[in-house]
């Protein structure tokens, strides 16, 4: 796979799992010669556990903040996490943007339709002041291939609550990536009865409130928007696919990526669907990278392919993707 656009190709044809798991094990074999942190880490596991040495361990995800996680020597792009706390940021080195781009667009078209008929909107405050988000360059890319009213509104209800008022008097369907604490401050100050809105909360208080459960957090953004869409992107800085919640209470991947429940105690032991456990992900989007990532978040994987998440584990650190208790 020496071409980007046959990495494009391949990954947007997959159709099954058995070519899921041929090209996972492809991948894995690519990323062990050519990343060196990840190389180092499989190694040492393979060498002090019983694990089969063609079944690829998770990588912990912290090791985006202490090391180059690359299979090239040179990026078109670092992402940045969102740097809520005062300990190092994870940096993610982005060989290929436009395959990030491309796929980020892919799956979003495939749940809410054609980017062209669609206003999109952000109010990512926080994340375009922190610099370096792979939020807020996916939601730009959106905009340039959205409607040509789609823009970014810096946590300004005055130019926010007029610019909807027109578009709900359009009826315009439109879309509004948001920050938690920005979306509960916007429902606060207005109401708006627009049911061609749909809002998709990233998480992330940043501090400015409390945390909530998402039951509580969406409940408070309807006060403000009760008619409109409210659902959920999961997404971080180490891993370019994305999941979004629109009904019920799990995530929907791409199908180039697969979600998995390992054992608290025992991370390299991966649990059965259902069962309750730290999330690991197969991203094949993170090609260039490392496409095997044990986060922090705790969650359910299920039959259908879908994920919850109920929260974060108490040792790790803030971040700006979706950590709110269920």
């Amino acid at each position: 796979m020496n071409s980007k656009v046959t990495i494009l190709d391949r990954l947007s044809a997959l159709s099954s799992d058995d070519a899921f798991a041929m090209m996972a094990s492809e991948i894995f074999h690519f990323q062990r010669e050519n990343n060196e942190p990840f190389g180092k880490f499989v190694n040492e596991v393979y060498r002090s556990s019983s694990m089969d040495l063609d079944s690829p361990p998770f990588l912990p995800i912290e090791l985006f903040k202490n090391a180059r996680v690359s299979c090239y020597p040179t990026e078109e792009a670092t992402f940045k996490s969102s740097g809520t706390t005062a300990d190092l940021r994870s940096e993610h080195h982005v060989a290929d943007l436009g395959l990030y781009e491309a796929l980020a667009t892919r799956h979003f078209e495939a749940l809410y339709g054609p980017l062209r008929d669609l206003v999109v909107l952000s109010l990512l405050p926080s994340y375009v002041e922190n610099g370096g988000s792979s939020l807020v360059f996916m939601v730009d890319r959106f905009m340039r291939k959205a409607d040509p009213g789609s823009q970014f509104v810096l946590h300004q209800p005055e130019i926010l609550y007029p610019l909807l008022s027109e578009l709900q008097q359009s009826k315009q369907p439109t879309v509004l990536f948001g920050v938690s604490y920005a979306l509960l401050d916007a429902a606060e100050q207005f109401y708006l009865d627009f049911p061609a809105l749909t809002i998709i909360e990233t998480g992330g208080m940043k501090g400015r409130r409390i945390e909530l459960t998402r039951d509580a957090l969406h409940a408070g953004i309807r006060r403000g928007f009760p008619t409109s869409n409210i659902h959920s992107e999961y997404g971080m800085t180490e891993l370019l696919s994305q999941g979004y919640m629109q009904h019920g209470k799990s995530f929907t991947p791409p199908f180039w990526m697969r979600a998995f429940a390992t054992d608290i105690s025992d991370p390299l032991n991966v649990l059965d669907h259902g069962k309750r456990g730290l999330l690991a992900f197969v991203d094949l989007a993170n090609y260039h990278s490392c496409s095997f990532i044990q986060t922090q978040d705790i969650g359910t994987v299920y039959p259908d392919r879908t994920f919850s998440v109920d929260g974060r584990l108490d040792t790790s650190d803030l971040r700006g993707c979706n950590l709110l208790y269920t």
